[in-house]
């Protein structure tokens, strides 16, 4: 929950947290480093990209589909939007900005994604979004409309 300070994680880290706590995401790590996750998870590589590691590792493949789906794995939502709360609020902008480009702002792209993620954010990651809609004037009945 939202009682794990960012800082606690390195960067360094961050790719194999993603596996751990996401396991759905191996078979795209897989696929975009052309090395058996567990391996690539601790390249410098997944950790330097981490917007590919996010954009093509987890936004698309596993969070995208599930927050789509009409009867989405409620299980793996809440452990997706755990693993963005761990990295939203991260010191760095390496970081942060990741999260913020390839997560957050993925779920502008269609009508309802956001509303459908919106349940399963914690305390930093709807902190985070709602300050994205405002600079966006983007307004959300039930999130930032009332």
């Amino acid at each position: 929950m939202s009682d794990t300070p960012a800082q606690e994680i390195s960067v360094h880290e961050i790719p194999s947290l993603l596996l751990r706590m996401i396991p759905e995401s191996a078979d795209s790590i897989a696929g975009t480093y052309h090395l058996p996750a567990q391996a690539a998870v601790v390249t410098e590589e997944t950790w330097v990209r981490l917007y590919l590691l996010l954009a093509e590792c987890f936004t698309t493949p596993v969070l995208m589909p599930e927050l789509e789906s009409d009867s989405p794995n409620t299980g793996l939502l809440t452990r997706c939007w755990e693993f963005v709360e761990r990295t939203v609020a991260h010191p760095t902008e390496h970081v942060s900005g990741a999260v913020y480009f390839e997560v957050l702002e993925q779920l502008l792209n269609a009508e309802g994604l956001l509303e459908a993620a919106w349940p399963y954010m914690k305390d930093r990651t709807r902190a985070r979004t709602l300050r994205m809609l405002d600079h966006y004037a983007v307004r959300l009945p039930g999130i930032n409309r009332r």
